[in-house]
């Protein structure tokens, strides 16, 4: 990387860590088994942590939940050996998500302001359990390894006592009441450490668990032993040791723990010596920040987030995750999240479609993008993608003036082949240009993962594995998206719309009806289209009306006002040419055969003018005799007829 990058990448790093200090009551000092104690107040709440004699160099951590004094013999072996431990109070809380909140600022506060690792190692006893799963699912990129002793894995089980458990009836009401929970709703509750265990294998954190074979009040079969086989399943490493020596009390749950110098070992072969990842800041560029959008979070009470893109963003992955941080971050607030990804688009049909598919959703006050993926493989030009992505933020602010935009650039194989190669792949570059032209947020995931690679903190072909990311993958980019999330910025009241970054911007973009089609010859409206022949489909691009013709010859007409016309086809095996003319002029001829038509019925967008002066004008269509040599035949499908006004 070069000086100049470097640089900017160093005065990042030193603008955004500032918006984690967090101010702190003055700190006491005290004794525990002979080493240092620092006591002081986080969040209203008591916290502590206590230091070696002699730290490992990089600040190896353990992280205590609830109980922290019971069964302390491995905490005073990994304190001897150079490691903190660290614990603040969130008793009683069961791992709810305002609890999580705690740990994350607490996180944020010994690593950024203390300098421990950053990775922890995290310890959890009984109900314990719930909030080290609870904070490692949320953030496996953070955890070295977990060390679990009798665990809750299931509140059903304790303190719910729905299986074999004794339970504790007042625990579970007061479960229930602080997730405001019915008995019903808490049967089908799936926040718990035995769900959603896929990012954290998939980061192969390893665990091991102590356990009693006889534990009446967190019986291993309800609890362990089902967490450790879906974590297994999952590909994550796991370990069980059970306690048989010495007298087991409480009905089983409580045991004296055998060679805790064996877990000791356990903990700083995981956590020794101390990685440092790089940091997800450098990526991310706020401009004008999310002022706006939080402010209306936090005053109304109610908050509307879209989410624009192409499958990464229609699979589930980040957006669930974002979606779930935010409510976590803002837990009085109601949302509202519209879901508006479609595979295999990019920005040119996110224009077209974006009044349907986001603003008759809703009005977003947060509005997240991407197209990176889908414009470099879909082949669309650069010019194109400016145009796109500048008329997508217009009809955004044209509507709400307050809202936020956070631009993102997804990573994927070719990108990582021209950062190989020196130079900024295109679609990243016009990501940043439009986001900095309109002050919107930006993060160059794309860059974040190749970065990662080459420092050897994962690979490509074993843990992001394709540009559909694997479960790795989407938490790389949920802990960037984390990050920006938790930078706060003042609010910058209305969007002062700058000048468009080309006159024929797709401000005004939008699918007219199929009905205005005129002179149908050899085509007919088909209400409810479906494919003679099973390759896949698009939900949303099947089973709904299509203008069809599998006729050469057939032909169309369509009068329009705008400066821009467009179809979007569905591509399938048969896919044919068409000729057209603008106002019956310059005859073009075009394919509409894609390199995907062979097993895929695709929703492919054609823009057939877009620099026409501002006015009425009339395409004329036709479907070709000529056909690609791959083709089965001359069909045309369209399921929207695109304007840009």
């Amino acid at each position: 990387m070069k000086t100049k990058s470097i640089a900017w990448l160093l005065m990042a790093v030193i603008t955004l860590s500032a918006h984690y200090i967090s101010a702190q009551t003055p700190e006491k000092t005290t004794q525990w088994k002979s080493f240092e104690k620092t006591e002081f107040t986080f969040q209203d709440r008591a916290a502590w942590y206590v230091k070696p004699h002699k730290a490992i160099e990089g600040n190896p951590w353990i992280w205590r939940a609830h109980f922290p004094t019971w069964h302390t013999e491995m905490d005073s072996i990994l304190l001897s050996r150079g490691f903190h431990i660290a614990y603040v109070n969130t008793n009683d809380m069961f791992a709810h998500p305002k609890a999580m909140q705690v740990w994350d600022a607490f996180y944020d506060y010994l690593v950024r302001e203390k300098h421990f690792a950053p990775k922890v190692a995290l310890e959890g006893v009984s109900r314990g359990g719930l909030y080290v799963y609870g904070w490692a699912k949320r953030n496996p990129d953070k955890v070295s390894c977990i060390y679990a002793e009798a665990p809750v894995a299931d509140p059903k089980s304790w303190p719910g006592g729905k299986g074999k458990g004794k339970g504790s009836p007042k625990d579970w009401e007061a479960w229930k009441q602080i997730f405001g929970l019915t008995e019903e709703q808490a049967a089908n509750f799936t926040d718990i450490p035995l769900n959603d265990l896929a990012g954290l294998a998939a980061f192969k954190v390893p665990i091991v668990h102590v356990i009693g074979l006889k534990d009446e009040h967190v019986p291993a079969a309800e609890n362990t032993d089902l967490l450790v086989k879906n974590y297994i399943a999952l590909g994550g490493p796991a370990s069980v040791y059970p306690m048989t020596r010495g007298e087991q009390s409480m009905e089983g749950h409580h045991f004296p723990i055998e060679h805790p110098k064996f877990f000791a070992n356990f903990v700083e072969q995981h956590s020794v010596p101390v990685q440092k990842p790089l940091l997800h800041t450098p990526y991310i560029t706020l401009n004008k920040g999310l002022g706006n959008a939080f402010e209306k979070f936090r005053t109304t009470k109610k908050g509307t987030v879209a989410f624009l893109g192409g499958s990464i963003t229609h699979n589930p992955g980040w957006r669930d995750k974002t979606s779930q941080y935010l409510r976590e971050h803002f837990p009085d607030t109601e949302f509202t999240f519209i879901a508006a990804g479609i595979p295999s688009l990019g920005s040119t049909p996110h224009s077209m479609r974006f009044g349907r598919d986001v603003l008759a959703k809703g009005t977003p006050d947060l509005l997240f993008v991407e197209a990176a993926v889908n414009d470099r493989g879909n082949g669309f030009s650069e010019k194109a993608q400016i145009r796109a992505l500048d008329g997508i933020l217009r009809q955004m602010y044209a509507v709400n003036p307050k809202a936020n935009v956070v631009m993102m650039a997804f990573a994927e194989p070719k990108k990582n082949d021209d950062y190989d190669a020196g130079k900024e792949p295109a679609e990243v570059a016009v990501h940043e240009r439009v986001a900095k032209h309109y002050g919107a947020v930006y993060i160059n995931l794309a860059r974040e993962v190749y970065d990662r690679i080459k420092a050897g903190e994962f690979s490509w072909k074993y843990d992001f594995k394709d540009l559909h990311p694997s479960p790795f993958g989407q938490e790389i980019y949920v802990q960037t998206i984390k990050e920006m999330l938790k930078m706060e910025s003042a609010a910058t009241g209305d969007m002062k719309f700058p000048a468009p970054m080309d006159r024929f911007t797709y401000d005004k973009g939008s699918y007219h009806k199929l009905e205005e089609a005129k002179n149908l010859k050899g085509f007919t409206l088909d209400p409810d289209w479906k494919p003679k022949v099973k390759f896949s489909t698009r939900d949303g691009f099947v089973n709904v009306p299509m203008l069809v013709s599998e006729t050469a010859g057939s032909s169309l007409d369509f009068e329009f006002n705008g400066r821009g016309v467009g179809i979007a086809t569905i591509s399938g095996p048969d896919a044919g040419k068409i000729t057209y003319t603008i106002d019956g002029k310059n005859r073009k001829t075009l394919d509409t055969y894609t390199t995907w038509s062979n097993q895929l019925h695709l929703p492919w967008y054609l823009m057939l003018a877009d620099e026409l002066p501002a006015g009425k004008h009339k395409l004329h269509l036709e479907i070709s005799g000529e056909k690609n040599e791959k083709s089965e035949g001359n069909a045309l499908r369209v399921v929207h007829l695109l304007v840009n006004e």
